[in-house]
């Protein structure tokens, strides 16, 4: 017997809504498996479908900050967070993305010793402060990203992907959500 994927039922895949299976269905063909985290959020199918929605708006969009880059930043909050599968479902995707197999361990360990550019130390830096410290952000801060090249356009993509992934941490975390077997060896 497999471990639990979540301290909530998770339905099967024949019994979710036919938008939510086609989703997962989907996700299924393009990497091999059903990443848990649909499985785990299908338990409430109305904010599994806000869930994904933003999700896909921030990281799915062109930006100035890439897309590996935004995995950076979730895989550096959530394991800040102490968020597992954010950690190591991101982690993978990073690793993909970036074309790098060290930089996700790297990140998730320490992104202040990891080999990344001083750009990504000032994004990172400053997704740790909107993560634990959002109210003392100012308007240095944005004049340090802004000196990394930055658009407040950008800054505002850095903030949200910290702030859905704070979401996204807790909620993983409560529900005990275990990342997939998969995850752990994606992009080494």
């Amino acid at each position: 017997m497999s471990k639990p994927i979540s301290r909530y039922p998770v339905p099967e895949i024949n019994d979710l809504p036919d938008d939510i299976k086609e989703m997962a269905l989907a996700i299924q063909e393009k990497v091999g498996f059903v990443p848990n985290v649909f499985l785990a959020l299908a338990h409430r199918p109305e904010e599994f479908r806000a869930f994904f929605a933003y999700h896909d708006a921030l990281m799915e969009k062109d930006s100035g900050v890439s897309k590996a880059d935004r995995e950076m930043i979730v895989v550096a909050t959530s394991a800040d967070n102490g968020c597992q599968y954010c950690v190591m479902a991101h982690g993978a995707i990073l690793r993909i993305r970036a074309k790098n197999p060290l930089i996700a361990d790297q990140v998730a360990v320490n992104y202040r010793k990891a080999d990344i550019t001083p750009r990504q130390m000032a994004m990172l830096d400053f997704a740790m402060k909107v993560s634990n410290d959002s109210k003392s952000i100012c308007d240095e801060d944005f004049e340090t990203l802004r000196g990394h090249g930055f658009s407040d356009e950008d800054i505002w993509d850095i903030a949200a992907v910290t702030g859905f992934f704070g979401l996204s941490n807790r909620m993983a975390s409560f529900t005990s959500m275990r990342p997939n077997d998969e995850f752990f060896a994606m992009g080494r």
